[in-house]
């Protein structure tokens, strides 16, 4: 069979004679085929001796994708075959199963009776077929093997962390992770979610608000990838039962991101969730944010306050601290002292001295404002008033000449005083340093390129009729706009998000109705008669300015709209 493999190669001319002589020394002296010899010496390409054996042997040549399942395939049907996936790997065999009852196999020496009747044994039902395939595809795929079957027992049995580490630097797994945030940012994602399912993983973004489904891989490939989020998020990679807060900065894109890493134990693995940070904010203006005139000059007045509160509210991912940075950023004049303490720092603000908290070592907000009225500011920004503690300061910092930013955690404007009694905060001091509170949502707007004109109910064009709209001009005319659906948009109708506001600066009666302890609900019908929009009524400003919809307005303030 030797001489005759021989032959064929020379009447092809793809090899010389001496070249057949030399590789029968060399099969003499460490053995093996006189094929593998050939390749060895550099006398004969492989892909060119596997042609002329497939003709010899009568047996096909394989490839991924060509006879050949890919690398997840493979190593799901070894794992699940009669086979010992160990036995498979040490002897680099490749088993799979085309249609039923038929078993192909290839490997270092297709040819092995060893092989052929350890097969046999295991598979005595089935037509069995060797085929070939390249050595330089084999190593790659053996080495897969071992890599996934490296991962699940890191993941099974709890190995040592070196072991993790070197799972999470394998270059697929960064090729992978590094994909997942390019496409984040090609797609302007606020977030990225890693779900683990029982068989699957899935990747979705959120974008303008709205979760979607981006990629899916098979579980067992899961471990590598969120060993390499949590490794360069410099969390412990070894820790898979508590949640944990990490964070990265990053270049995606030729953007500069800093990207927020939590992750939270599950049934099937840790879900990991990264919110993306922009490090370039230059399109942060108030303007931009969507707010109408007249409260654009509202909030430029209270900018200019020597001292109070202005309290932002709404619930998680409602843009409250982008609004506060907007107007920090325009009310830094080089004049005076702004403060900040955040946690985390969004963004970074030129000309203003932010400050990092960290409750892990004690640092908290309140700690930082006794710190910050040392430094003789002029204007305070907290990240948030959590506790008793540091609404009190934030009081006693307003009340000493100092004007305080901060965000609140309520569903309304006016539901802030109540949050803040319910802290412990005596009535009468929440009147007293409070300049206004406003509210906010986030809504998609349309797509500029599929939306189309529609006509909307006329309890709609009715309530929209009642509201005072001076800032819109006389002869403002409603345009009112449908989302419909296309490429640019991914077909959701929607692109970009923009900001519904309430706000309603504290009058005299108000301030009563604050000591009295009066129900959210008398507060609201006084700021209604003084002419103070909800949410939902900005929300339809917008909608007839053709830059939303109706539906969209309705899905996002609906708890406003159901006061209505």
């Amino acid at each position: 069979m030797d001489k005759l493999i021989g032959e064929m190669l020379i009447e092809r001319g793809l090899v010389q004679p001496d070249d057949i002589k030399k590789a029968l020394q060399l099969q003499q002296s460490v053995g093996g085929r006189i094929g593998a010899g050939l390749v060895r010496m550099g006398a004969i390409a492989e892909e060119q001796l596997l042609e002329v054996l497939s003709q010899q042997l009568e047996i096909p040549v394989v490839q991924s994708g060509k006879g050949l399942p890919d690398a997840s395939a493979l190593y799901s049907f070894i794992q699940q075959s009669r086979l010992d996936i160990n036995w498979c790997i040490d002897n680099r065999v490749l088993i799979w199963s085309p249609a039923e009852q038929q078993l192909h196999y290839t490997g270092r020496d297709p040819l092995s009776p060893f092989v052929r009747d350890v097969l046999a044994y295991h598979y005595p039902e089935f037509a069995i077929q060797p085929c070939l395939l390249s050595s330089h595809s084999l190593d790659i795929l053996i080495d897969y093997l071992r890599k996934e079957l490296n991962a699940e027992r890191f993941f099974s049995e709890g190995s040592e962390t070196k072991g993790l580490r070197e799972l999470a630097e394998e270059a697929p797994v960064v090729e992978l992770v590094n994909n997942i945030f390019s496409k984040a940012v090609a797609f302007n994602a606020s977030d990225i979610h890693l779900d683990p399912q029982e068989e699957v993983f899935r990747v979705r973004l959120r974008v303008d608000g709205v979760l979607q489904t981006h990629l899916e891989q098979p579980i067992d490939r899961y471990p590598a990838v969120a060993s390499r989020v949590k490794l360069i998020s410099e969390i412990d990679i070894a820790e898979r039962r508590l949640p944990q807060d990490g964070r990265i900065t990053t270049r995606v894109n030729g953007r500069e991101m800093d990207v927020r890493v939590s992750t939270l134990p599950g049934v099937h693995g840790e879900s990991i969730v990264m919110r993306l940070l922009p490090k370039d904010r230059k399109e942060l203006s108030l303007a931009t944010l969507g707010l109408e005139q007249d409260h654009l000059d509202l909030v430029g007045s209270l900018m200019q306050e020597a001292n109070g509160i202005v309290l932002v509210t709404g619930p998680t991912g409602s843009g409250k601290s982008t609004t506060l940075y907007a107007a920090l950023q325009e009310a830094t004049d080089g004049t005076r002292k702004i403060l900040t303490v955040e946690d985390p720092v969004e963004y970074q603000l030129p000309g203003i001295t932010q400050v990092q908290a960290h409750a892990e070592i004690g640092y908290t907000f309140a700690k930082a404002l006794r710190a910050f009225l040392r430094q003789d500011p002029d204007v305070i920004m907290v990240g948030e008033i959590r506790d008793l503690e540091t609404a009190q300061i934030a009081i006693q910092s307003a009340l000493t000449g100092h004007l305080v930013l901060s965000t609140l955690h309520t569903n309304d404007s006016l539901s802030a005083f109540t949050r803040l009694i319910d802290m412990g905060v005596e009535p009468f001091l929440v009147a007293a340093p409070i300049k206004a509170v406003q509210a906010q949502r986030l809504v998609r707007k349309v797509c500029k390129h599929c939306a189309k004109p529609t006509q909307v109910p006329e309890s709609i064009s009715a309530e929209f009729a009642k509201l005072e709209r001076g800032f819109l001009g006389e002869h403002f005319v409603p345009i009112w706009m449908e989302a419909v659906g296309c490429a640019a948009c991914n077909h959701t109708g929607y692109s970009g998000r923009m900001g519904v506001y309430e706000i309603v600066p504290i009058s005299p009666e108000l301030h009563d109705m604050i000591i009295a302890n009066t129900p959210v609900t008398e507060m609201r019908k006084l700021a209604r008669r003084q002419g103070h929009r909800s949410m939902y009524q900005d929300g339809l400003i917008k909608a007839a300015k053709g830059l939303t919809t109706v539906e969209e307005v309705m899905r996002a303030t609906n708890i406003d709209a159901d006061s209505e």
